[in-house]
């Protein structure tokens, strides 16, 4: 009667194998990667939205038009900031950051990285500046 193999020689047979087979294989590790998912934070505000806001606006006609800001000062509290941060899965965050005044509980100016009237847009970290909100012809 012959001897019974080792129960651990099939499967080391197997692994020895298929080690063998791989040798010859391109390396594989250097493309793959795991997938990355795009992540969005904060409150994305559009040009569109920022036309729609004209000088003494209220407070909540502004939340309608830009949403609840992310930041509310408790300290400060005429001045509302909307942070925005896409970080795609691949590549350079970007963050933009758009601060709205007030005085008397009425919109006076916006300030940030927003989008300029020309329609060209500003570089994000190009650094903060005062955008002028444009009057309401007609009115008052």
């Amino acid at each position: 009667m012959p001897p019974h193999p080792s129960p651990f020689l099939f499967p080391l047979l197997l692994l020895a194998a298929g080690l063998t087979a791989c040798a010859g294989a391109p390396d594989l590790t250097s493309r793959l990667s795991p997938y990355r998912i795009d992540v969005r934070q904060g409150n994305y505000v559009t040009q569109e939205m920022v036309a729609q806001l004209k000088p003494g606006m209220t407070r909540d006609q502004v939340r309608f038009v830009l949403g609840t800001p992310l930041v509310s000062d408790i300290f400060r509290t005429d001045r509302w900031d909307y942070v925005y941060r896409f970080q795609p899965g691949r590549g350079e965050a970007q963050t933009r950051h758009i601060s709205v005044f007030f005085e008397d509980d009425k919109l006076v100016r916006i300030g940030g990285d927003v989008v300029a009237e020309t329609g060209a847009a500003a570089t994000p970290g190009a650094g903060a500046r005062i955008i002028e909100v444009p009057a309401a012809h007609g009115k008052d």
